[in-house]
């Protein structure tokens, strides 16, 4: 069974857009989306800095919108036939939404947009932050961390933790952290996926009344607990609260090994999450989707691996 995965925020890099814009078509949907998501996404992909794309408001528009392009590529006629599940990372949720059939590309942009300005303007109402935490016992780790009052906000499996609270409280967790732990502070607006965000939940809430939702066309894995949901109309009050809720990632991986699944192809910026497959779920074959010079790769494991349904 193969499965398609989009990358969340931090995987994105200056002018990594740039091959994909010779390939037909691409820079016209850019272009087309560009309105919708309030921002030049063909200079985003190409010409920005580094700085201007950690941006929230730039990079997640940005993200859904190049893992739609790469997509297309891959899949011309759409994933439904050829791919057993979709999953993503926080804000690639929104492009597995998309290419499962839930919402349409213009409301993923849409919706995509009102996400990024509501987080950026929580994370600009409360000075707040995320830590990476590697390795330590799990319990401890947990324990640690609530005892500092910060949440884990991204379980990425593999002892892979990503912490997120006040600034207050993560100097309080550097000063006194979990025995054989490394933290890593991360370079991020604030702290996604926490209580912090609640604003930008209020902004969605008042949205999605008026997008259009259909069932996935193929599963559709859910950062919440890592399970299938096969109501549109869950999909997206899931992407709703998921802003506010911690990321399970590890909880997506097992039930992808429960699936039954045999390949994983990421969908560009390509890289972090089939280095997290790789190292948690044994026996599947895995191509990080990053220019088009992969779409060979790409459509030889389609070819082998597509068309084959959950099994579980």
């Amino acid at each position: 069974m193969l499965v398609i995965v989009a990358p969340g925020q931090g995987a994105q890099t200056p002018g990594f857009l740039n091959p994909w814009l010779e390939l037909d078509g691409a820079a016209d949907r850019l272009h087309r989306w560009s309105a919708t998501a309030g921002l030049d996404l063909v200079h985003a992909g190409t010409g920005a800095s580094e700085e201007e794309i950690k941006d929230t408001a730039v990079a997640q528009p940005l993200l859904v919108a190049a893992g739609l392009v790469t997509a297309a590529a891959l899949f011309p006629q759409g994933v439904a036939g050829a791919v057993g599940a979709v999953a993503g990372h926080s804000v690639g949720e929104i492009t597995a939404a998309a290419l499962a059939g839930v919402l349409s590309e213009e409301d993923a942009l849409g919706f995509v947009r009102e996400r990024s300005l509501g987080m950026a303007e929580a994370a600009a109402a409360t000075a707040t932050g995320m830590v990476a935490v590697l390795g330590g016992d799990p319990e401890a780790v947990l324990a640690k961390l609530a005892e500092h009052g910060v949440t884990a906000a991204n379980n990425n499996g593999g002892g892979q933790l990503v912490a997120a609270g006040t600034l207050e409280q993560l100097d309080a967790l550097k000063a006194d952290p979990p025995a054989g732990a490394r933290l890593i502070a991360l370079k991020v607006a604030g702290a996604f996926h926490t209580a912090h965000m609640a604003p930008g939940v209020a902004r969605l809430e008042k949205l999605a009344p008026t997008l259009t939702v259909a069932d996935p066309a193929v599963a559709y894995l859910s950062n919440r607990d890592g399970e299938v949901v096969g109501s549109g109309a869950e999909v997206l009050a899931r992407l709703v609260s998921q802003v506010s809720n911690p990321v399970r990632w590890d909880l997506c991986m097992e039930t992808l090994q429960r699936l039954g699944a045999t390949a994983v192809i990421e969908l560009s910026p390509a890289g972090t999450l089939t280095n997290l497959v790789k190292r948690n779920v044994k026996g599947v074959a895995t191509l990080a989707l990053k220019t088009p010079a992969d779409l060979d790769k790409a459509r030889a494991l389609v070819a082998e691996h597509g068309s084959q349904e959950a099994t579980a």
